[in-house]
């Protein structure tokens, strides 16, 4: 006679090769599903990547071809009839203000590109800096102070903005509020050894004194 407890067993794993089945027949689609949308993933991330390089290739090629035109003028008009967005809109903006032959031009340009609010804040907040930077800008000293307002609360540019904002006060007359910009320039701590240096001069040559 056979053994009952090997009976026992086989019918045992019987039982369970019968559960598993119907689990599997049951709920094996939830696996199925997973495995597709795990390789439908990378699929599309692979495929995403690629347009995304094909893409800043043919950006690159277009601003390449645009800035070998002989003439200033002709390389901002190939560089203003660019199709392009974000990162890429704004590089493009930033050689078009470069290329301007007028402080005027530039300007615009540069004024434009702030207000573009499709644009990163990064690149709004530089293109203002840039604005004010320019050569015989056509910004009076108050407007340039207005403009530098919101990125000395905070940003990438903020002591870049309060250096600017204080030559553009003593360019205004307000010598005063200068002086303590300056020195508070020297005392924070996101100031380079550089524009310590620049602010400590200027403080020298408006009469403050500086420890």
């Amino acid at each position: 006679m056979s053994n009952p407890e090997s009976f026992i067993d086989e019918v045992t794993e019987e039982v369970r090769r019968d559960r598993l089945y119907a689990s599997l027949r049951k709920y094996g689609w939830i696996g199925i599903v997973a495995v597709l949308a795990i390789v439908g993933g990378a699929a599309y991330v692979e495929w995403s990547n690629a347009r995304d390089a094909r893409q800043a290739q043919a950006a690159g090629d277009a601003i390449l071809e645009a800035m070998n035109a002989s003439e200033s003028a002709s390389r901002i008009e190939a560089l203003e009839g660019l199709s392009v967005e974000g990162d890429t809109q704004a590089v493009v903006a930033l050689m078009e203000a470069a290329e301007a032959q007028e402080p005027a031009q530039a300007d615009a340009t540069l004024a434009a590109m702030a207000d573009n609010a499709a644009l990163p804040t990064l690149y709004r907040d530089l293109a203002t800096l840039k604005r004010v930077l320019i050569a015989d800008s056509p910004m009076s000293p108050e407007d340039k102070i207005a403009a530098l307002e919101p990125l000395t609360q905070g940003g990438a540019f903020r002591v870049l903005a309060e250096e600017q904002t204080a030559l553009a006060e003593i360019a205004a007359g307000d010598t005063a509020s200068a002086l303590e910009r300056f020195t508070a320039l020297m005392d924070d701590a996101e100031s380079s050894d550089s524009l310590r240096q620049r602010a400590e001069e200027m403080i020298v040559a408006l009469g403050g004194e500086t420890e």
